[in-house]
């Protein structure tokens, strides 16, 4: 049930706001009762931190599985996460859309832990990138911390507009995405 609550406000938020969805609005949609939502969640606040650390802990998860692969090089790595972020929308568009955009709903305690951990995924990609320049692979010259923040931008952005169903798919989009950051940053032969 504590799924299902989770996935039903998810999508009442993506709909609605978290502002403008109410426990009843919750409820109601899943025909339970409120003591029902209050026995998973003591707020609706607490819901959700719950569906914010359940995004950025999956990503978390999966971007260090990527990182830790050491027969892959850095551009290919780079593809991976760009891929991984874009997929996600395709995967979990709502979370993605409450993740980003209802951030702001979150109490000052809860915003620091996700910013914590929105910020390890940042660091993680800086760190990927600052490998590739060591290694070669990108510009000695390279302005990591603002490629990093150029990429993130780029594709956490992409949720806005992404469509899975449309006439690209997350890996054409990805490609295209890591051509353009790797014909900026990539050393040419």
């Amino acid at each position: 049930m504590k799924n299902k609550i989770t996935e039903q406000s998810i999508l009442l938020f993506q709909k609605k706001g978290f502002s403008e969805t109410s426990i009843q609005d919750i409820v109601d949609s899943l025909g339970v009762t409120k003591g029902t939502f209050y026995y998973y969640f003591s707020s609706k606040e607490e819901l959700l931190m719950d569906i914010h650390l359940g995004y950025i802990e999956d990503l978390l998860s999966e971007q260090q599985a990527i990182l830790e692969n050491k027969d892959k090089d850095s551009k290919t790595k780079l593809y991976e996460i760009v891929y991984l972020l874009l997929h996600r929308i395709e995967t979990k568009g709502a979370s993605a859309k409450v993740f980003f955009r209802e951030m702001i709903n979150l109490s000052e305690g809860h915003l620091a832990q996700i910013i914590l951990k929105r910020d390890q995924f940042r660091f993680n990609l800086q760190k990927l990138l600052e490998e590739g320049v060591t290694n070669g692979e990108f510009r000695k010259d390279l302005s990591v911390e603002i490629a990093t923040f150029g990429i993130l931008g780029m594709t956490n952005w992409s949720y806005e507009w992404f469509k899975p169903k449309g006439k690209l798919t997350d890996q054409e989009v990805a490609q295209i995405y890591v051509e353009m950051i790797l014909n900026g940053i990539h050393i040419t032969n």
